[in-house]
């Protein structure tokens, strides 16, 4: 009873600092990327939220104690990503700056002059991150029953949690979002620290804990646990390293394009790998849980059942509130990402307070789709890797797109995405036997095969380099155009 009331009243509390603001944000731009004045600290919280999500507390716990130290790829891809976001990030922030960016795929529809490639873009974008906002609240649900012992209030506690993400996600926007994103980050080290002293306490020290798996089950130690071996290992971190280095996941881009400057994102990219080294903390839990829980313990629920094991019940409630907060947070931001991508860019020409009611009804259905598909269980790490499959697929794009001038055309950049998508999708639902390879990984072969060939087409049909504005000119005249779909911009005609 008294971890039920503690969750329940983390969640009512992490769900009122979102609604903190007095006033409530009436214009996308402003709910979006605020003023584009984020400072350093609120940028690093931003960002840093994607490094403790519902898949490092639940997830990473249940790789490693199925796959044992290939879990590390995690903390791998996380650190690796910051030095290709080092420099994409900032140049992302600076042509969001000038030309008005409030999407992923508003930097599409200016950079390759094409809206419908936006339209795409902006759909695929939106699909891919429905399994992620589902592993988010399905991950919440799996954290209250555990914790509580009742399913009845996992359910519960979902439905709550996704209507209070709602609320203060239409209501105050990315600024609800940071103020959250401090507690979030603040409740999960402070969850680790005591899952660290549960550890300690119950094995006589982290060593020891190696020293018994080193004993009792050593293949955990080395990379030879079926369908977690080195081939699992590099093409996981490889596809997510790919993705993450050039910031594909579309909820990401309001933290970068609402950053104060290119200098913050910068000092964030320096620090932020050394944040990494908290994730160490799970997939040691997870590792320790082979000594003493049945093999056939699902994964999604090691660390908690760990947790109450080692853990006295007052313990367990601060550990499951900071769980629920590394679900409602990443959520909120995923949530901001759908709904933005869909009512600006696979709508469009919709303005003012219509785009905002447009807005809030997309988080409506996101959230009650992603809920009606969590309250059926999945599995965490395969929600994971399957947005992260699908949106590397706009990785070329993305690289292309980031130099001065664009020399490759919309239609084959959209039809290079669509075949890397596709071959994800049909790897997914099919259930294609690939063994421990990443079917984002294998998916870039097709995509990039497509992006060739469609534009060797395009270069003999008499296709020519993107027209582009001179971002040698006076600043001023760029930075005038708040929104990407302005007329001088919708006006120029799109390249063969």
């Amino acid at each position: 009873m008294i971890v039920s009331i503690m969750i329940v009243a983390g969640i009512v509390l992490i769900g009122a600092l979102g609604l903190a603001n007095r006033r409530r944000q009436a214009s996308l731009d402003h709910w979006t990327v605020g003023k584009r004045s984020n400072p350093k600290w609120t940028s690093w919280f931003l960002q840093a939220g994607e490094s403790l999500t519902t898949f490092s507390f639940l997830g990473l716990a249940g790789i490693a104690f199925g796959g044992g130290v290939s879990s590390t790829f995690a903390v791998a891809y996380l650190t690796i990503s910051w030095l290709g976001l080092y420099f994409v990030a900032p140049r992302i922030r600076e042509l969001g700056q000038r030309r008005g960016y409030l999407t992923m795929g508003d930097f599409f529809e200016d950079r390759f002059r094409s809206r419908p490639l936006a339209r795409v873009v902006a759909l695929i974008g939106a699909l891919a991150l429905i399994p992620y906002l589902q592993l988010q609240i399905t991950g919440l649900g799996l954290i209250v029953e555990l914790a509580t012992g009742s399913e009845r209030a996992r359910g519960l506690s979902m439905v709550v949690a996704s209507i209070l993400v709602a609320i203060f996600v239409a209501w105050s926007g990315i600024k609800g979002i940071a103020r959250v994103a401090i507690l979030k980050d603040l409740l999960m080290v402070l969850a680790m620290v005591v899952i660290a002293a549960g550890l300690v306490v119950t094995f006589g020290g982290i060593p020891e804990v190696f020293g018994q798996i080193a004993r009792e089950a050593p293949v955990l130690l080395t990379m030879h646990v079926d369908g977690y071996d080195p081939v699992f290992f590099i093409t996981a971190t490889l596809v997510t390293v790919i993705g993450s280095s050039f910031n594909t996941l579309p909820h990401l881009w309001p933290p970068v394009l609402a950053a104060k400057s290119g200098e913050v994102l910068r000092s964030n990219a320096k620090w932020l790998p050394v944040y990494q080294l908290v994730l160490f903390l799970p997939i040691t839990v997870g590792l320790a849980a082979v000594l003493v829980l049945p093999e056939d313990t699902t994964g999604n629920t090691v660390l908690l059942t760990m947790s109450g094991a080692m853990l006295p019940d007052w313990l367990v409630g601060v550990v499951a509130i900071a769980g629920a907060s590394a679900a409602m947070v990443p959520a909120s931001a995923i949530v901001m990402g759908i709904s933005t991508l869909v009512s600006r860019n696979v709508v469009g020409g919709v303005r003012g307070g219509r785009q905002m009611a447009l807005n809030y009804v997309v988080i409506v259905v996101s959230i009650a789709l992603a809920l009606a598909f969590g309250l059926v269980r999945s599995d965490i790490g395969a929600l994971l890797l399957l947005t992260y499959g699908c949106t590397t697929q706009f990785a070329p794009a993305i690289a292309i797109a980031l130099a001065n001038r664009v020399r490759v055309g919309a239609w084959p950049v959209g039809l290079s995405i669509v075949a890397g998508s596709l071959t994800v999708a049909v790897i997914t639902f099919a259930e294609i036997p690939i063994g421990s390879w990443d079917s984002g990984l294998i998916a870039l072969a097709p995509n990039l095969v497509v992006l060739v060939v469609a534009e060797a087409i395009r270069r003999m049909r008499g296709g020519r380099d993107v027209e582009q504005l001179d971002f040698a000119a006076d600043p001023a005249a760029t930075a005038a155009t708040e929104a990407v779909g302005s007329a001088g911009r919708s006006a120029a005609a799109p390249q063969p």
